[in-house]
């Protein structure tokens, strides 16, 4: 099977190519024909090992040109590229749990790991049951010719935000329709640059920031997660010259916070085209402290993509067309039914107003795509009419064709060609909005309560940071029971933090668990492992901690 994704390899352009950021603030830069030679003698060396068309290949690589090379060697060679987190935001025996369990489900044919990685690495494949050594990234002396692919163009292990990673079958078909929809929504051009720092081990950072402009060819400045958290205005500062990024609300938060209005004068952002806003929840007044940092600098809130996806999809699912700022709408939480109207209590486009938006207010993701198609379920299964709430349902070329290995979903579900999201949302305008998992939400008195809006508003009373407190919708301790962890001591908020879900959540069955920071398990794309926090809680797992019944 032959795909453009990969054929660049043997046309490569000498003018353009990656440039990786440093430790001293400068770039290292590679041309997409060194690239395309460095792959080509990668898949020569796989071959050596055994690796051939459908193999599964699993890679653990801190994001340096040696992965670039590795993952375009993959596929060089036939293989099927399977890249897992490095030890970032999971470590010791945990994280040798977690890829453990990629591990068994992959059954890869090769595990790579680089060397500062390897025994680790060897740990893991050990656990898994694995023979054999992890297989540090070299190069042959000769490059090796493009081999036959299989149906399978790499496999996407969810993060494990509800449960154990499941790895998602991701053929070139499905990659070939997702990028091609993230080039129509986004307005990317040919000769675009592309400014990102997010991880290629998660599929925003993966499809919507690396392989979209790479395999098209197109200059891509690519910064490490803890650079850009270091230094968000090095990032920043390239909007200069690039049109093109994605980024997690919470960026946008972070940056307005970190940065001040004298760091970022004199920059001409007015070439910003267009920045995916994906991955969890859309805060307006996050987008708008961020546009009003920038106001002289010429960026537009019409750069705001609000997307929405998953890695069922490959990724993208819808995404907004930039053609105003995004809108926003207040809902009347009490109007959360499923299979009901939803009443919108306020409307308006992200402006000055926006910048004390909080709790119950959300982002429109755009309207789908005719080549993806979205509807929104009852509970009964039957589509609803726009404006009710259900369960998101995705269709079409970009959703895959289901979990490896004879995996299931439990929220997510594949359903004769449909991806069953587990997602709750309506459609409003036209736009699609969506309110969170379902399994991350508790009924009162009939409607839906959800855990993101209980956060954000917890944040408000009481004052903690949203980042340090987590809700868990407790199984099996009725409709209304509820865990909240936070990354404090015992204090004045314990009181605020009772008294407002007594009043939203009635008779709620409320625990607080106080400990210190790194308390909150979060996934390799940040998202709190609230189901996994609960289960470790209830195993007596959890250290340094004070329950508070």
């Amino acid at each position: 099977m032959t795909s453009w994704l990969r054929d660049w390899l043997n046309e490569p352009n000498p003018e353009r190519g990656v440039h990786l950021a440093d430790e001293e603030g400068g770039w290292v830069y590679r041309s997409y024909d060194q690239i395309a030679s460095s792959a080509k003698r990668v898949a020569a060396a796989l071959a050596e090992e055994g690796v051939g068309t459908g193999d599964v290949v699993c890679a653990i690589i801190p994001t340096d040109h040696d992965l670039i090379s590795t993952y375009f060697g993959v596929w060089a060679s036939g293989g099927v590229i399977c890249l897992i987190t490095p030890p970032l935001f999971q470590t010791g025996e945990e994280y040798v749990d977690h890829v453990a369990a990629i591990l068994r489900q992959a059954r890869p044919k090769l595990t790579i790991a680089s060397t500062d990685l390897k025994d680790l690495t060897a740990q893991c494949m050990e656990r898994a049951g694995l023979e054999g050594e992890p297989w540090v990234p070299r190069e042959a002396e000769t490059e090796a010719e493009l081999q036959p692919a299989s149906e399978l163009a790499l496999m996407q292990f969810t993060s494990g935000s509800s449960g154990e990673p499941r790895g998602v079958r991701v053929t070139w078909e499905n990659l070939e329709a997702n990028s091609e929809l993230i080039i129509r929504a986004t307005g990317y051009r040919e000769g675009d640059e592309v400014n990102s720092w997010l991880p290629l081990y998660h599929d925003m950072g993966l499809i919507g920031a690396f392989l979209t402009p790479v395999t098209r060819q197109g200059t891509l400045h690519l910064m490490r997660p803890d650079q850009w958290i270091r230094d968000p205005k090095r990032w920043l500062e390239r909007f200069t010259v690039a049109q093109f990024s994605a980024c997690p609300p919470f960026a946008f938060s972070y940056m307005a916070r970190r940065l001040k209005r004298e760091q970022v004068e004199g920059l001409d952002l007015s070439g910003w085209r267009s920045v995916i806003v994906g991955a969890e929840p859309v805060d307006p007044a996050g987008l708008e402290a961020f546009a009003q940092l920038l106001e002289g600098t010429g960026f537009e809130r019409t750069v705001f993509r609000p997307a929405y996806g998953m890695a069922e999809t490959t990724l993208c699912v819808t995404m907004f067309d930039g053609s105003s700022s995004p809108l926003a709408v207040r809902v009347e939480t009490d109007s959360l039914n499923f299979g009901e109207k939803v009443r919108i209590a306020e409307e308006r486009l992200v402006g000055p107003d926006s910048l004390n938006d909080k709790a119950g207010w959300m982002v429109g993701c755009g309207t789908p795509d005719a080549e993806l198609p979205v509807r929104i379920c009852g509970e009964d299964g039957a589509e609803v009419p726009e404006g009710c709430l259900g369960e998101v349902v995705a269709g079409g070329v970009s959703v895959c064709d289901g979990y490896h290995a004879g995996a299931e979903g439990k929220s997510t579900r594949f359903i004769d060609g449909e991806v069953w999201t587990g997602d709750a949302g309506f459609f409003h305008r036209g736009q699609l909005f969506v309110l969170g998992r379902m399994g991350d939400s508790l009924k009162v008195r009939g409607r839906s309560v959800y855990v993101e809006d209980l956060e954000t508003k917890l944040s408000e009373v009481t004052g903690l940071h949203k980042g340090r407190l987590t809700v868990v919708a407790v199984p099996g301790v009725g409709s209304r029971g509820v865990a909240l962890f936070v990354e404090a001591d015992e204090g004045d908020w314990t009181a605020e933090a009772r008294r407002f879900l007594a009043r939203r959540l009635d008779d709620a069955e409320l625990t607080i668990v106080t400990g210190p920071r790194g308390l909150i398990e979060r996934t390799s794309s940040g998202k709190p492992r609230r189901r996994y926090m609960y289960e470790q809680l209830q195993a007596g797992a959890l250290a340094n901690i004070q329950v508070l019944a």
